[in-house]
């Protein structure tokens, strides 16, 4: 009856710090995002409903970030509150082990992570898909929105708008050039200016754009008793150029999805797992090819003669090149080796073509791989840090929210450093897949068994491992000493 209490004990004091973290982060990475895209979202006549859409979609992944976060932030709490109220001392007196303490806690980080797997690889992949089409359709139908400086924005008919420089949270443009394309693009019109600002309507079917200190180039329509071609320039201090955008209105269409391919980050499981094998299999066909092409097309192949020398001999040194030249007469010499240099070019182009093609497969199948191992790694976090905190709870003697915290993010930020490099070498092949999403988890795991060994061994009441190794040393220079 005292295990079945002091289980229940253990799992009430679980779920207020979890949900308190919770909420605490996803708080925080909320009000990360709206300082990051809010600024970019006012402005742009978009519905309300939409936004909160558009913010809601990407919960997902802020999930992702708060939940193991938070898993080793109410382990780290829970236990430590046991030492600080001196609970565990009492537990321990009283013969209650370690692992009797623990396992409820280990039970509740099983079921969290079952619940992130699920979440990783169908709720978070369909997220991200969602939001990433919402900001398609956002960018394609709001125009204003991608004018991003030194890239031509063609997202109103007849018109092609550069902007050289754009202040964030500002109107102001600077350096615009504007093709005209009303009048056919045989008689197009460029308006060059220094600056200008962007202007909307009240009812969003109309942008203007006023300019200062620029010019106009313009070709002039021939007249039946002109056919000579006129040219006209044209200088200005102040020039209004009004842009209809009634068309753009905000609307969604099945078109969208169409248009909006899915990514690594967007895909399931068994949609990364295809993906996977179909690059696979191309890479083998592709690697069939390179076998099968004639390598060299001039010139026999030796080793397919069992009484060839070997090795072969010298082709500079005994101008055995020549030999299917020399019964040839001189004047078509000249227009075969051509023929056979042009040939080895293309050959060798195509190779190089096959092995960019082979190269750029492999690195889309890495990362499909990685993206796989990163959804289970991830979602397994949440036991680990269960593993890491129980132990390390017991051993801070203090469950305050400061300390909990400090040690909380410490973790948390190497693990997440970790996590991010191995992807990266995993990207670029330097070590496999599973090892660059699996190494942060061995690396805490490791760790968790030291401090489970602390706990479980009292390393806290023996002598420091420095201590006993200088008293071992004494031990054996007075051995030595008394011989």
């Amino acid at each position: 009856m005292r295990l079945h209490r002091l289980h229940w004990m253990m799992l009430r004091k679980l779920p207020g710090p979890f949900f308190g973290w919770l909420g605490v982060l996803m708080f925080l990475l909320l009000m990360q995002f709206l300082i990051r895209w809010l600024p970019e979202l006012a402005g742009k006549d978009l519905p309300f409903l939409v936004i909160v859409e558009l913010i809601a979609y990407n919960l997902a992944y802020m999930v992702v970030l708060a939940v193991p976060m938070s898993t080793l932030l109410a382990a780290l709490m829970a236990f430590g509150q046991l030492v600080e109220s001196k609970a565990y001392t009492v537990m321990k007196s009283a013969g209650i082990s370690f692992g009797q303490l623990v396992w409820p806690a280990l039970i509740v980080g099983l079921f969290v992570t079952s619940f992130m797997v699920y979440f990783n690889t169908v709720m978070l992949p369909e997220s991200n898909h969602r939001a990433r089409m919402l900001w398609s359709t956002i960018r394609m139908q709001q125009p204003g929105f991608e004018l991003r400086p030194g890239v031509f924005y063609e997202g109103i008919e007849d018109y092609s708008i550069l902007v050289r420089e754009r202040p964030k949270g500002s109107n102001q443009l600077n350096g615009i050039t504007i093709y005209d394309y009303t009048r056919g693009r045989r008689e197009q019109a460029v308006i060059r200016a220094a600056h200008g600002t962007l202007e909307s309507d009240s009812l969003g079917r109309e942008i203007t754009m006023v300019l200062y200190d620029g010019e106009m180039h313009r070709p002039l329509t021939r007249d039946a008793n002109n056919t000579q071609e006129r040219y006209e320039k044209m200088r200005f201090d102040r020039h209004t150029l009004r842009l209809d955008i009634s068309d753009f209105g905000f609307q969604r269409s099945d078109e969208d999805e169409r248009r909006t391919r899915r990514t690594a980050r967007t895909m399931r499981i068994a949609g990364l797992r295809q993906a996977a094998d179909s690059m696979r299999t191309e890479i083998g066909f592709d690697l069939q090819e390179i076998r099968n092409s004639p390598h060299h097309p001039y010139r026999p192949d030796a080793s397919d003669d069992p009484v060839a020398p070997w090795p072969p001999p010298d082709t500079l040194d005994t101008g055995a090149a020549s030999f299917l030249l020399r019964d040839l007469p001189p004047d078509r010499q000249p227009s075969l080796l051509d023929g056979a240099l042009q040939q080895a070019r293309s050959l060798q182009s195509s190779l190089r073509s096959t092995r960019r093609s082979v190269e750029w497969k492999g690195e889309r199948v890495r990362t499909y791989r990685v993206e796989i191992m990163k959804k289970y790694s991830i979602a397994v976090a949440c036991v680990v840090f269960i593993f890491i905190g129980a132990p390390l709870g017991l051993s801070i003697r203090r469950g305050s929210l400061g300390v909990s915290a400090a040690f909380a993010m410490g973790i948390f930020l190497f693990y997440w450093i970790t996590l991010v490099q191995g992807e990266k070498l995993a990207d670029r092949a330097v070590i496999p897949p599973w090892l660059g999403m699996w190494i942060a988890n061995i690396i805490m795991v490791t760790v968790g068994c030291w401090l489970v060994a602390y706990i479980v061994l009292d390393l806290r009441a023996t002598p420091a491992l420095r201590t006993r190794l200088w008293m071992w040393l004494r031990s054996l220079w007075s051995d030595a000493s008394s011989t």
